[in-house]
């Protein structure tokens, strides 16, 4: 491809372009003589000021940006991959997943305060069912607001009083340099983070061997292996945009790459309980481990919660 100019497509917030800047960098890096261009889209998730749950779910941030993919206008496209629907678009394919920034999340409070000292009904905003149930199991006495909006609008709303606090993801604060306005990061233990969140995701047209051959050499094996697991144990599941899912999976050190130890934990919300499970197997069987804790929870009642949530 150094032959002709790689145009890149992204969405346009300020967010995403650092993302593509991330993106284009180790690109440039890894082929010093190639040209590329970057082509911004506007999503209908990005114009939309309804919820998630309205407009359709995670895929609206995706759906314009694919489309443009498909039909040749762009060769890339850089997405953070918790966007992207956990079964891959017929005609594309996630050919490279960068190292992981910090999976967490992290609360961004108009005086400063952790959750813990926030004042009770203190108005937390987020658009995130998983984020919603977890911060309810956490402090029952607050009120959980629907909020939308890029990470600046987020952060100015809570910064205005709009809001006490809202709950973003602390790589999309690290990435645009703003980690110190963070009041708390949220352990694992505390809030499980979305699947695939911190991820970026280059996707190509999965006929097109020069894109694929162009961005190979970027993918991480280690977050690979990780985000695999988490998004087989999405796909399973089945949940849309109402659910409550969480997943995070981390890789050990083993004796050859498809037999490092692999450490998936899981969560389904609904609105008064909280499914957990945790499971261990191998970098090798990374969906295998996913789909199996899926099936796990499952059996515990999470079909029950999902539908329930539907």
């Amino acid at each position: 491809m150094s032959a002709r100019t790689v145009t890149i497509g992204t969405r346009g917030s300020r967010l995403a372009t650092r993302q593509t800047e991330i993106a284009l960098e180790a690109l440039s890096a890894a082929h010093p003589g190639s040209a590329f261009d970057t082509r911004k889209i506007s999503t209908s998730g990005d114009r939309s000021q309804q919820s998630l749950a309205e407009i359709g779910g995670r895929g609206v941030f995706v759906i314009e940006i694919e489309r443009a993919l498909l039909d040749g206008e762009i060769d890339l496209a850089i997405h953070s991959l918790k966007d992207l629907p956990s079964a891959e678009t017929d005609g594309l394919t996630v050919a490279a997943v960068l190292p992981r920034n910090d999976p967490r999340d992290a609360l961004v409070s108009r005086d400063g305060s952790s959750l813990a000292g926030l004042p009770s009904g203190a108005a937390v905003g987020t658009g995130s069912p998983r984020r919603a149930a977890q911060l309810t199991a956490l402090r029952s006495d607050i009120e959980v607001r629907d909020i939308r909006g890029n990470v600046d609008t987020r952060i100015r709303k809570a910064e205005e009083g709009e809001y006490d606090a809202v709950v973003l993801a602390a790589a999309g604060l690290e990435r645009l340099g703003w980690l110190e306005r963070a009041s708390q990061i949220f352990e694992p233990e505390e809030m499980l983070p979305a699947v695939a969140q911190g991820a970026l995701a280059v996707q190509v047209r999965s006929d097109d061997r020069e894109a694929l051959d162009l961005v190979s050499a970027m993918d991480d094996r280690e977050t690979r292996v990780a985000v695999t697991a988490e998004r087989g144990f999405e796909r399973r599941l089945g949940g849309g945009c109402h659910a409550a899912i969480a997943a995070y999976a981390t890789v050990g050190y083993g004796p050859s790459p498809d037999r490092a130890p692999l450490r998936l934990r899981g969560l389904v919300g609904g609105e008064r309980r909280l499914l957990r499970g945790e499971m261990e197997g191998f970098a090798g069987e990374a969906d295998g481990l996913g789909v199996r804790l899926a099936e796990y929870l499952i059996a515990q009642g999470a079909d029950a919660l999902l539908e329930a949530n539907a």
